[in-house]
């Protein structure tokens, strides 16, 4: 018995041996098939966004302030969507797209909204990175379900976001993805299927990424600069967001804009809700200059830190502040101070506010090395005080290195480099030119330390008083500044011209 149980076992272990490599591997590749298919169902799809025209906001042209140009180009779009036969009976067509570009936050994607609400037409917003996945095909699927789903409702603008994310130049994508989602957007904007109704509108901050086959005629036939607001723009922009705001009667937005040189409508947005945000926590129904110029602190500089600074600590920044506002005065090439403040902000430990009194686009060579000065004269003032200088120049120096590399390298403003631009990325250059290049603008680095040298010295008192006094109230504003330094205040114009013309002779005789 005991032999034929061991038979008996050993026959059923071979029938289960045979079971198994038969069925096993069938029984594998079915679970592969079964992953494959819940992987394949459940995967996330992401359909366009469809907004009506109703609740595509309330946006309108008079909600988009500061960009005239750019509206200009696009009520033609608009026109063209309300009535199209008038255009088609002489043969005009609509442009099949429209490129905004520009720095971030100057309302591309607002321009957009208005477009669609202004015309009546459906809006099909949708993120570029939103197409590209790791599944090879997924992306160009995208793009044709939502030209699709544009026929379909048109007339309509398809608004694509940050098209750089799909649009950048193809060869570069080590899998393919991107440029099969590329080629799709390429054919769907000037393919095979006519669709003069649907308007393809795109946003981009980084243009020169952009494959050059999406910017030629008959894709995107026109691009639009949305550039920072000027002044002007930026005084309409302040008063669309102050609308439904109660200000005070001292409130003055026109101040307001020339503080705020250089910035975007979404940081001009952000202000005037800080400004409120401000006057609700101090229990406030209206809002105050102060609470503007708290705003502006905020967005320009940072929120106030509660960093403790050392008394020694405190002289040196005060000091270090002061050197920038005499210089930024007594040079008559630089935007007068608007304020100084040596109260911590974000990185900074304290910070001098210059107010341009008109939009500038061009500077000139003496502009550029004035304020290299008004940047070194804080590293000038700490030397001078207390006979060495300490780390918190490092932002200066960063930005005179930046304007002396440009003067030389880029505007031809140096004294043997000139009337030609040396691209430090150009391999090709010898180490001659290298080295040219960087003694020139070493030698203009050397120039701004050196007046700024001199000023902090031959004024000595001046920056005293104005250390003295930010150490007492710690920030200083405009009338104070006038009040310490005089509006008679000596001006070194003759001197600085008499630098610069000894220098260039001893680099004429050298």
């Amino acid at each position: 018995m005991t032999a034929a149980g061991i038979d008996v076992a050993g026959i059923d272990l071979r029938q289960l041996q045979d079971i198994a490599i038969t069925w096993l591997p069938i029984v594998f590749m079915g679970l592969i098939a079964v992953v494959l298919l819940m992987t394949l169902r459940y995967m996330p799809r992401t359909k366009p966004q469809t907004l009506k025209p109703e609740s595509a906001g309330s946006v309108r042209w008079d909600d988009v302030a500061g960009v005239d140009e750019a509206k200009e180009e696009l009520r033609e779009v608009v026109e063209f969507l309300r009535d199209p036969r008038r255009f088609r009976k002489l043969g005009a067509r609509v442009p099949k797209g429209v490129l905004l570009h520009g720095p971030p936050g100057t309302g591309k994607t607002l321009l957009a909204k208005a477009v669609a609400n202004e015309a009546g037409a459906a809006f099909f917003a949708q993120s570029a990175s939103s197409f590209v996945e790791m599944f090879a095909g997924l992306g160009a699927a995208r793009i044709r379900r939502l030209f699709r789903a544009a026929r379909k409702a048109a007339p309509a603008i398809v608004f694509i976001d940050e098209l750089d994310a799909v649009g950048a130049t193809r060869g570069r994508d080590i899998s393919g993805e991107k440029d099969q989602t590329l080629n799709q957007l390429l054919v769907e904007l000037d393919g095979f299927s006519e669709h003069e109704d649907v308007v393809v509108i795109a946003a981009s901050n980084l243009i020169e990424k952009l494959d050059p086959a999406l910017l030629r005629p008959g894709r995107f036939d026109r691009r639009i600069f949305v550039a920072p607001p000027d002044l002007r723009g930026r005084k309409a922009i302040l008063r669309v967001h102050a609308r439904g705001k109660p200000l005070a009667g001292g409130v003055d937005l026109d101040l307001v804009a020339r503080q705020t040189s250089g910035l975007t409508g979404a940081d001009l947005a952000n202000i005037c809700n800080e400004a409120a945000i401000f006057a609700a926590r101090d229990g406030r129904t209206v809002i105050t200059r102060r609470d503007f110029d708290r705003a502006i602190e905020r967005v320009i500089a940072g929120a106030e830190s509660r960093r403790a600074l050392t008394e020694r600590e405190k002289r040196v920044v005060a000091y270090h502040e002061a050197g920038h506002a005499l210089c930024s005065e007594l040079l008559p090439r630089v935007e007068k101070v608007h304020r100084i403040s040596i109260v911590p902000r974000g990185r900074a430990l304290g910070y001098t506010l210059n107010l341009p009194e008109e939009d500038r686009y061009l500077k000139t060579r003496e502009e550029l090395i004035d304020y290299m000065v008004v940047l070194l004269g804080g590293r000038a003032a700490e030397q001078e005080v207390f006979g060495e200088v300490t780390t918190g120049a490092a932002d200066d120096l960063r930005k005179v290195h930046e304007i002396s590399r440009a003067m030389i390298a880029e505007y031809g403003m140096g004294s043997q480099l000139r009337a030609k631009q040396v691209p430090t990325d150009d391999y090709s250059l010898s180490d001659a030119t290298r080295r040219l290049v960087d003694e020139e603008q070493l030698e203009l680095a050397a120039l701004a330390e050196r007046r700024a040298r001199a000023i902090v010295q031959e004024h000595r008192d001046r920056l005293d008083a104005l250390a003295l006094a930010l150490l007492e109230r710690e920030t200083l504003e405009r009338r104070d500044i006038e009040a310490l330094i005089g509006n008679s205040a000596k001006r070194p114009v003759a001197a600085d011209r008499e630098d610069l013309d000894t220098q260039a002779l001893a680099r004429g005789r050298g």
